[in-house]
């Protein structure tokens, strides 16, 4: 790999690795059209088993709509990011999560101790996930009851 291979490739992980924060931030500020606007139109979610999740941005969109309601405050953090690119516009991206959730309901807060899967590409200049995958290690009165787990051998 060339020296200038090396340099664009730190350039495009700190890139990939703002994509990870901003995601985070949009979602715990409840911003709906900015959080879908950093995924590809063809994007493919996976938040657990049996379809939880969307297929295309427009539904992945369509998803959000209820957040705000649901949900009166979160937090979520994105940390040991690990980047490997198969191509110099693409990388599959592992990043482990924490996410604190505060309901609307009467229901206790809950907290969701997992990990990101996701292939980001570059279309027209800038990165998006064109696949984002939530497996989770463990939860505390987490509303979602059918999650991907994370295998240990």
């Amino acid at each position: 790999m060339t020296q200038e291979t090396q340099l664009q490739q730190l350039i495009d992980t700190q890139a990939i690795e703002r994509l990870l924060f901003t995601y985070a931030f949009h979602l715990d500020m409840n911003q709906a059209a900015e959080l879908a606007a950093l995924f590809t139109e063809d994007c493919e979610v996976i938040y657990g088993p049996g379809g939880f999740g969307a297929q295309g941005r427009a539904a992945y969109a369509k998803t959000l709509e209820g957040v705000g309601s649901f949900f009166k405050a979160t937090s979520h953090h994105v940390s040991n990011i690990v980047v490997d690119f198969t191509g110099p516009d693409e990388a599959t991206v592992r990043s482990v999560l924490y996410a604190w959730h505060r309901y609307n309901r009467e229901m206790p807060d809950s907290h969701v101790w997992g990990q990101y899967h996701d292939v980001i590409v570059r279309a027209n200049g800038k990165w998006q996930f064109k696949r984002r995958e939530l497996r989770v290690t463990g939860d505390k009165d987490f509303h979602v009851k059918k999650t991907l787990p994370i295998g240990r051998s």
